[in-house]
């Protein structure tokens, strides 16, 4: 096997770039072809995607990284745009934190009974799940024009290719795909008013979709491959575990936190505790919850203006421990804005110091943050009956070393930070692996990454009866 050249296209809520990768069996390196910003535009009082201009920025990357073999795409989930008979898009994409399925979610689960969809598609109750967007939708021009549906990364891929289809790690998000049969769910969708014939083919991670249609005029003949099209699938590829005993944090505008299995735990007690089965690469199981995540810090920092993170991290790090602890997941912090404003009225909604300055409110952020993953890691367990014996930070967030720290700390368990780069490193290996140049199984794909890719090591520190009393503060322990 020699190494090829490949095109990792990852597109996240905040910037989409494009990563070119060379992988081989001791190979595995990756370079930046092009980066671009995502600015959602609010049209009328609706948050789009301005997916066109993500389109753009996508070729123009493909363009800048040269002649090569394959290509992959994974983006955010749940999101969708719709075609019409001739195949044109109808419309911008709705963005997620779009306010349009406020209260959606709990009148289809009145209608359809919160049993029935956990049982069927395994999945956690957050309020923007595609579902929801549908039914949301419901008799607008759009959706009764649409002749189908493509999630976002499927979108490109078409717009590539000329093929539709829809790659199941991120099917699985829509809370229309039947987990246990491995296809769309099309009796919930006929009881929810939803058109089954929206949606088009499945097709596994690895499938060869086809090349790059030579209209595009792109350097060399790559092949469209389909990857874990779900960025955090491709992340859950890229987590350098050895064996299985292992809880991972995607962490960036999200931390995904969970373990991997070989089957879904579709149990009364894990739909209560809100944790969601989600398909991966090879028939695995990504079974995690979804958290907030660094976006209120990002908020922040943006509505702070010309704020310096590096040096509000180092002030934050000097801030007195658990001070003020929030709740992530509080629904209040889901859309754009004021984060800052927000976290202190909820601080005084629930009688928590109010945080006086940036740096205390980077720690209120960052204690709750870590306070959160250590809910969903020790729930991982205790649902799955799963041991952990380390958790593995990707993403973003693995280049914050308070926050690993913190989450060491919280779990009471060693971080292993990194790669930072791991949803594109993911992506690369399993279109490596359709293309011939590497073999194997995950655990082949990860000792490539192990034997490549820099791990950084965060022992946790004593302290675990403070992080029990601040857990109690949240009501998240008795």
């Amino acid at each position: 096997m020699t190494a090829v050249r490949l095109a990792a296209v990852d597109v996240g809520a905040s910037s989409g770039r494009v990563m070119l990768a060379r992988v081989g069996p001791e190979t595995l390196e990756l370079a930046e072809a092009h980066r671009f910003r995502n600015d959602p535009v609010r049209v009328a009082g609706t948050l789009h995607w301005d997916v066109l201009a993500l389109y753009r920025g996508v070729l123009e990357g493909l363009r800048a990284a040269g002649p090569v073999a394959g290509l992959g795409i994974d983006t955010w989930a749940v999101d969708y745009g719709l075609l019409d008979a001739t195949g044109a898009l109808l419309g911008n994409p709705v963005h997620y934190r779009d306010g349009r399925t406020e209260g959606v979610g709990d009148r289809v689960a009145e209608q359809l009974g919160p049993a029935r969809l956990y049982a069927t598609t395994g999945l956690q109750h957050l309020p923007f799940n595609t579902l929801y967007q549908l039914v949301a939708a419901a008799g607008t021009p759009q959706l009764e024009a649409a002749h189908r549906l493509l999630l976002i990364p499927d979108l490109i891929a078409y717009w590539l290719t000329g093929v539709i289809g829809a790659e199941i790690t991120n099917a699985s998000t829509t809370q229309l795909y039947d987990l246990r049969r491995r296809a769309w769910a099309t009796d919930l969708m006929a009881d929810a008013g939803i058109r089954g014939g929206l949606f088009p083919p499945l097709r596994e991670p690895g499938t060869r979709i086809g090349p790059v249609l030579p209209a595009l005029d792109l350097p060399g003949t790559p092949e469209v491959v389909a990857v874990g099209s779900h960025d955090t699938a491709s992340a859950v590829v890229g987590v350098p575990a050895v064996g299985e005993h292992f809880a991972y944090i995607s962490c960036g505008t999200w931390s995904l936190v969970g373990v991997e299995l070989d089957a879904p735990v579709l149990t009364e007690a894990s739909r209560r505790a809100n944790f969601t089965n989600e398909s991966g690469v090879d028939g695995t199981f990504r079974y995690l919850r979804n958290v907030m995540g660094l976006w209120p810090l990002q908020e922040s920092v943006r509505t702070w203006g010309t704020a310096d993170l590096p040096a509000l991290l180092r002030e934050a790090a000097d801030e007195p421990a658990f001070r003020s602890v929030v709740d992530p997941d509080d629904p209040t912090f889901l859309p754009p804005g004021d984060l800052p404003a927000r976290i202190a009225e909820a601080c005084r909604r629930t009688g928590e110091p109010v945080p006086a300055h940036p740096a205390a409110t980077v720690r209120c952020i960052l204690d709750s943050l870590a306070l959160a993953h250590r809910r969903a890691v020790q729930q991982a367990q205790q649902l799955t009956g799963r041991h952990v014996d380390a958790v593995h930070v990707v993403g973003g967030g693995a280049r914050n070393d308070l926050l690993c720290q913190l989450t060491a700390d919280a779990c009471g368990l060693p971080v292993l930070a990194g790669p930072v780069e791991a949803t594109a490193l993911g992506n690369a290996l399993v279109q490596a692996r359709a293309l011939g140049a590497v073999g194997g199984g995950l655990a082949e794909l990860r000792s490539v990454l192990r034997a490549t890719q820099q791990i950084v090591r965060y022992a946790p520190r004593p302290g675990a009866v403070a992080w029990r009393a601040a857990a109690r503060r949240l009501g998240w322990e008795d």
